[in-house]
C-alpha cells in the first residue's frame, strides 16, 4: 500500500475550507489548547499536510520565517509551527514525514530551523537530530530585548543544509510577536 504523500503550499495557496480544516486538527491535536495567536503564528509561510485515502486531513505542520538577531548578524529562521497528527494516525511515521517535508524548506530558504517543542514533541525532534538551543533566548520586545528563560530547555535548532548553526555564546533574540513568544 502506497502511504499518503505530503503536500506543501504556501498559506496563500489554501483555500479557506482547507485553513478551516487545519484549524480544526490543531484544536483536537492540542486538546483546545491553540489560542488564535497559535494559529496566527502558523500563517503566512508553507505548510505540509498529508490526508488519508478518503482525503481527510490527517496531519499537518507550518515553516514561518523569523527574524532573529545573534551577535551582529540578522538570521532568516524557519520557525516551525503547528505540527500535529489525528490522534488515531500517530505512531504511524507521519510526524517524520511532515518534519522532513519541512526541513526541506527550511534547508531550501533559511539559515537555520528553530522551534519551541512540548513534551510529546520533543522525542520526534530529537530523533531527527534537532538540538535544544544551549544558549540565552531573548525577544525583541517594544521595550527592548525580553529574557525568555522559561523557553530554554525546549527551544530546539538544526543548521540548514550549507549553514552552521550560530554560536551559543550569544543569546538568540527572536522578533516580537502576540501571544507565545517563541
Amino acid at each position: 500500500m502506497t502511504e499518503p504523500a505530503a503536500r506543501t503550499a504556501p498559506t496563500f495557496e489554501l483555500a479557506a475550507a482547507e485553513r478551516a480544516e487545519i484549524r480544526d486538527l490543531l484544536d483536537a491535536a492540542f486538546e483546545g489548547d491553540f489560542a488564535d495567536e497559535d494559529w496566527e503564528h502558523t500563517l503566512g509561510g508553507v505548510h505540509a499536510l498529508i490526508r488519508d485515502a478518503d482525503g481527510h486531513l490527517i496531519a499537518h505542520g507550518a515553516v514561518v520565517q523569523r527574524r532573529v538577531l545573534h551577535a551582529d548578524r540578522s538570521y532568516r529562521a524557519g520557525y516551525v509551527e503547528g505540527v500535529a497528527v489525528r490522534a488515531d494516525h500517530r505512531r504511524g511515521g507521519l510526524g517524520h514525514r511532515i518534519m522532513a517535508a519541512l526541513e526541506h524548506v527550511i534547508d531550501a530558504a533559511h539559515d537555520f530551523g528553530a522551534l519551541s517543542a512540548s513534551d510529546a514533541g520533543a522525542s520526534l525532534y530529537a530523533a531527527r537530530g534537532w538540538q535544544i538551543w544551549p544558549g540565552r533566548l531573548t525577544a525583541l520586545g517594544p521595550d527592548g530585548p525580553l529574557p525568555l528563560p522559561e523557553e530554554e530547555g525546549s527551544t530546539y535548532v538544526r543548521p540548514a543544509a550549507g549553514h552552521p548553526l550560530p554560536a551559543p555564546a550569544h543569546a538568540l533574540a527572536f522578533d516580537w510577536r502576540n501571544g507565545d513568544l517563541l
